[in-house]
């Protein structure tokens, strides 16, 4: 019997192929984007753990400087004296070849065991390591620094890509901090008696192994991102699948009948349908593993330029087919198949054997459906108004993100339903009045696409804004903070004095760029030494100040600080910062920094110079009234062309930066607008047939075919009109979230919101093209059809 049943199920796929491919491709499509996003998190996580792994992060207790980024190295000595078995560490970035390269330098003998550094210093000649100043790379990094580097270089696969292992005095070599060291590591093992950490260091405080790495916590909030696009695209695609499913039901009805009738238990049946749904959504998964890979093979190298310009992190650029991300892609594939189909297989086991055939009774299972969306609709929205006024916290802005994209989706169908009764009652010919009811009959088949569209829809608007806005107002801050018509790289002379020496006889005004890393408030960040002018004075805005910051800025009496670490340290103008030890000093201003994830303290130059003596500027602003003609100057002055920049180049190259971080969303945008499209059209086709009972007596009064599909086609582009401009409103609360919560907690800063209005009319116009194109077909073979499959309508039962 089993046997027969499937036979049985399966021959309405082989009449229906169409329906079969919507379902596949519909489950394969909102799956792809998922599995896609899923294996670009993996790649980075993988690299993220590769690079921790370099010293066993978060395994191993670490002793780290109270204040500022290093200690000295004489505590180091000190310390293994009293008994503590600890291994110095030296980190930090050089340019290579344009590329910010990761030195870790490290002393091969006391190195934490089980770690990636001792794995592959295992592997080194230790007589050459250190005699030769050898540093030890991946392939990738090997060749870079062979081209640009004189030291020797190992190549060793188990280093994370982006970084280099060095003993620890060729790195402080390297990075200029000769007698200094990052942190120490504390092993595993230590003697049963030591003298207390505050009688030896007491600069130094313990911090304690966790399990977790910066970088992997740094980034969380921009994976989590991409997974919260990856999902929604999922959603949308869910809803062609439930279409799908849902008209499978329908139209096997009378299948079903049959076979209960004939004795099939109810059991039997609902499970081998879900048999049936677990092998085409096992299809759909392995077919959404390949478009997947496809999908993140074109966005990986964008999301690795995001990563690193934004954290400083390096990816891996190849992709890798990791089980991690591929089972959850057919974990997903199988439970949205049967999420999906979870309605329909609960209506067809509460109905009795006589009324499953009848089609009054799906209508009323469907009405009472109908009426839960609509109660769920009102609960969602009300949670996404609670969590919008009390809720906190990056977990609770998605919640609400959620809530109120799920309560506006089941909110559709009786928005439209509402929308087109205004419109039946103002109809004054027969003609009208039909239209308007068969739009409103529609609405359960058409209902699930449309959602689909109204997601997309607001995704886009939503996102747009948010970009958008982040566009002007990056611009402005660039031009705020590239006011100098020239730069200088400081490293391009070996002596930086008469450089400066040369630049203040040649120009209006100099601007040192100096700045140094530290742990501020307990968070890493940066302090920069800052000469004050007329630059500083006539071009930065606050957020928020005293009337003369600038002025106590350059008397070395107060510090201006980021939003970043405004929000994330909760310090505000007149609290008070501890900059080092025996340096505190009270908060001036806090000004806006967009693009950067971590803290920024500002000080004046004088009280720079005089706290961290051995930093030398990097840089150096040039405002001059000649550009050009300075160029020239300091060309004869033997610095390279290549290490004088102009405002314009930089300003080109951040605004790339820019363009190149939105590009993943932006591509997810359109993919998801994409499968909206294709739901539409797939419903159309779908409905095409079942549409045949209600258009051939209007057809047999006398209305025409060609007129018949130019109504068909006015109604989509009618319904697709209506939820774009339901979508409207909806994208712009979706954008608000983004900016005031979602982009706050991600990443420490608030951007004001612009509207666009020329963008939505571009949006609403492409989502009216979309469902357009989607009607056309099915509009076209109702207007070429045969008048005698019209007839057959009223020889067959419906």
């Amino acid at each position: 019997m089993t046997g027969a049943v499937l036979e049985a199920l399966a021959s309405h796929w082989r009449r229906n192929r169409l329906q079969l491919l919507t379902l596949v491709l519909g489950l394969a499509l909102a799956t792809a984007l998922w599995s896609g996003v899923q294996a670009i998190n993996a790649e980075a996580r993988a690299s993220y753990d590769a690079a921790a792994a370099t010293l066993a992060e978060g395994r191993f207790h670490q002793l780290m400087p109270r204040e500022g980024d290093s200690m000295p190295q004489a505590l180091f000595v000190a310390l293994r004296r009293a008994g503590w078995l600890v291994s110095p560490v030296v980190e930090g970035r050089l340019r290579v070849g344009g590329t910010a390269v990761r030195l870790v330098g490290v002393d091969p003998l006391t190195a934490p065991p089980s770690s990636a550094a001792s794995e592959a210093l295992a592997r080194t000649d230790l007589n050459r390591f250190l005699r030769a100043e050898t540093l030890v790379a991946g392939p990738e990094m090997a060749a870079l620094l062979e081209a640009n580097i004189p030291n020797p270089v190992l190549v060793d696969q188990a280093v994370a890509p982006g970084s280099v292992l060095a003993d620890i005095g060729v790195v402080q070599k390297l990075l200029g901090r000769a007698g200094r060291i990052s942190r120490l590591i504390v092993l595993p093992e230590q003697p049963l008696r030591q003298q207390p950490l505050a009688d030896i260091a007491p600069d130094l405080v313990l911090q304690r192994a966790d399990g977790a790495t910066d970088v992997g916590r740094l980034t969380d909030s921009f994976h989590l991102n991409l997974t919260a696009f990856g999902f929604l695209s999922f959603a949308v695609g869910i809803f062609i699948v439930h279409g799908a499913i849902g008209l499978a039901f329908e139209q096997r009805r009378g299948v079903i009948r049959t076979l209960r009738a004939l004795g099939v238990p109810l059991r039997r049946l609902v499970v081998l349908m879900i048999a049936e749904l677990v092998v085409l959504a096992t299809l759909a998964g392995a077919l959404s593993i390949a478009l997947g890979y496809l999908i993140a093979a074109l966005l990986l190298p964008d999301v690795a330029a995001t990563i690193r310009g934004l954290y400083g992190a390096d990816v891996a650029g190849t992709l890798q087919i990791r089980p991690a991300w591929w089972l959850s892609g057919i974990a997903m594939a199988l439970g949205g198949a049967l999420l999906a189909a979870a309605s329909a297989l609960w209506r067809l086991a509460r109905m009795p054997v006589v009324a499953s055939a009848g089609g009054r009774a799906w209508a009323l299972g469907s009405g009472r459906t109908r009426t839960l969306q609509a109660a769920a609709a009102v609960v969602l929205l009300a949670a996404a108004g609670v969590l919008a006024v009390t809720g906190g916290g990056l977990a609770a802005g998605f919640a609400l993100l959620a809530c109120l994209l799920l309560g506006a989706a089941l909110a559709l169908p009786p928005c439209l339903a509402a929308i087109l009764r205004l419109g039946e009652a103002q109809a004054v010919c027969a003609m009208a009045q039909w239209f308007w009811a068969d739009t409103r009959q529609q609405l359960p088949g058409l209902g699930l696409a449309l959602m689909a569209l109204l997601l997309a829809m607001a995704a886009n608007v939503g996102v747009s804004t948010m970009v958008s806005s982040f566009r002007l107002t990056f611009v402005g801050f660039l031009d705020q903070r590239l006011s100098a018509e020239l730069y200088v790289d400081a490293d391009a002379v070996a002596d930086r004095a008469a450089l400066e020496r040369f630049l203040e006889a040649h120009a209006d005004a100099v601007l040192p760029i100096m700045s140094v890393e530290a742990t501020l408030a307990g968070l890493p960040a940066e302090i920069f030494g800052v000469r004050v002018g007329y630059t500083y004075r006539e071009n930065w805005r606050f957020l928020d100040a005293i009337p003369a910051v600038w002025d106590e800025i350059e008397a070395g009496r107060a510090v201006v600080i980021n939003e970043q670490l405004s929000r994330r340290a909760a310090l505000h103008v007149g609290h008070t910062l501890a900059l080092g030890p025996g340096l505190s000093l009270p908060v001036a201003g806090v000004v806006g920094d967009y693009g950067n994830p971590i803290g920024q303290a500002i000080v004046g130059e004088a009280l720079f110079r005089q706290t961290f003596p051995a930093i030398e500027p990097s840089r150096y602003g040039v405002r001059t009234g000649n550009p050009q003609g300075l160029r020239r100057a300091l060309t004869a002055f033997d610095v390279p062309p290549a290490r004088i920049i102009d405002q314009a180049a930089i300003k080109a190259f951040s605004l790339s930066v820019f363009e190149r971080t939105f590009s993943v969303t932006d591509a997810l945008n359109v993919l998801t607008l994409a499968v909206a499209a294709f739901a539409i059209l797939m419903s159309l086709l779908t409905l095409a047939a079942m549409r045949l009972p209600q258009m051939a007596p209007v057809w047999a009064m006398g209305t025409t075919q060609r007129r018949l599909a130019g109504l068909e086609i006015l109604r989509t582009v009618l319904l697709a009109a209506i939820t774009a401009v339901l979508a409207l409103p909806l994208g712009l609360a979706l954008a608000w979230v983004l900016l005031a919560i979602v982009n706050v907690e991600a990443f420490g800063w608030r951007l004001p919101m612009y509207l666009f209005p020329v963008e939505y009319i571009r949006l609403m116009l492409f989502a009216l093209a979309a469902a357009l194109l989607a009607a056309l077909w099915p509009a076209w073979r109702l207007s070429r059809m045969e008048p005698t499959g019209l007839l057959r309508i009223f020889a067959n039962e419906r």
